[in-house]
């Protein structure tokens, strides 16, 4: 089974995206920042991450440079779920090692089909 840790501060976000990511068959595991997901992906195996970009603590562009730089996750596919949607800013996410980005609100087919892409 793929274990996803999903990453975002707004609980009703995380709740949709694991409601999602469950439906579909994954294992999911939350994280309410970036900061938090550090710390359960240092203590965890995780076949994907997916974050949003503005969180308090530690956004996700900086949580993607961390785990770019644990050996653990230097391979591993992560995605950037967000409602920003400028070029800039993808740029950045890009440079940082993110493997993909998506603007919420996200389409569940869009999310799953990106999803099964990447961890095969």
């Amino acid at each position: 089974m793929v274990k996803i840790l999903a990453v975002d501060d707004s609980a009703s976000m995380r709740q949709m995206v694991t409601y999602t990511l469950k439906q579909s068959g994954f294992e999911v595991t939350e994280a309410v920042d970036g900061k938090d997901a550090l710390t359960k992906a240092k203590g965890g195996s995780f076949d994907l991450v997916i974050t949003d970009v503005n969180m308090p603590n530690m956004d996700g562009i900086t949580l993607v440079k961390e785990l770019r730089a644990l050996p653990a996750f230097k391979f591993k596919p992560i995605l950037l779920l967000t409602t920003e949607s400028a070029p800039e800013k993808k740029q950045e996410g890009k440079q940082a090692g993110a493997t993909g980005w998506l603007v919420k609100p996200f389409d569940p087919d869009q999310l799953i089909n990106t999803i099964k892409k990447v961890v095969s």
